[in-house]
């Protein structure tokens, strides 16, 4: 196996490669306006570093959210059009299941990213590898009353540190994680999603309100 990991639904452009049995290579740069630019010589440099080619590639593995529509979206666009360039296929992981694994905790614990408008994506886990509950899109203050008790990582705890117990680390999905994540799915036969959207919500972009179209019919 080789596989290639990579996220892009936070601000964190994140890029990995795995054997199956370790990471050889990965690479993070946080830049919520830069995914487009990063993502691609974020693989380059992974392969390169690792000593491969994408010729080598036997599956690839994408971060699909939830996350906001324009960055998820360069990274679900760049797996599939890669994987149909390749013949190899695509398997699409949530992106707070990376980030819960990634965090190694053993007890109970809430993920969460942030969501914009003052809301969160998040997930409850009874341990880096079973979620319970989600993922869901709230306002943190909304949440409050049945998450209070929990720690929780990433950064959209962080932002609304009153809403939880504790906030921890990381803050953002690491492709090391998401990588050894699908890697290990794929070896015991556990669930790995398609390579679609997780979306939650409508995009912040809308038509706007009356609006009339300029081109002739």
């Amino acid at each position: 196996m080789l596989l290639l990991a990579f996220d892009t639904a936070t601000p964190a452009v994140t890029v990995a490669l795995h054997d199956g049995t370790r990471v050889l290579s990965a690479r993070t740069r946080v830049d919520a306006r830069r995914h487009g630019e990063l993502l691609v010589p974020g693989i380059v440099a992974v392969l390169d570093e690792a000593g491969r080619s994408r010729a080598d590639l036997t599956d690839i593995a994408v971060g699909v959210g939830p996350g906001p529509y324009t960055g998820l979206r360069v990274g679900l666009m760049t797996a599939r059009a890669l994987g149909d360039a390749l013949g190899v296929p695509v398997h699409g992981v949530c992106t707070l299941d990376a980030l819960a694994y990634g965090a190694a905790r053993t007890g109970p614990f809430v993920a969460a990213t942030d969501a914009r408008r003052k809301e969160v994506y998040w997930a409850r886990y009874a341990d880096a590898r079973t979620r319970t509950e989600g993922p869901s899109v709230n306002r943190a203050a909304d949440i409050a009353a049945s998450v209070a008790q929990l720690p929780a990582i990433g950064a959209g705890a962080a932002l609304y540190p009153e809403s939880f117990a504790s906030v921890h680390e990381p803050d953002h999905v690491d492709a090391a994680a998401l990588a050894a994540l699908a890697a290990e799915r794929l070896a015991h036969g556990g669930e790995l999603l398609p390579p679609e959207p997780l979306y939650l919500r409508r995009p912040d972009a809308k038509v706007p309100a009356n609006y009339k179209p300029v081109t002739p019919r």
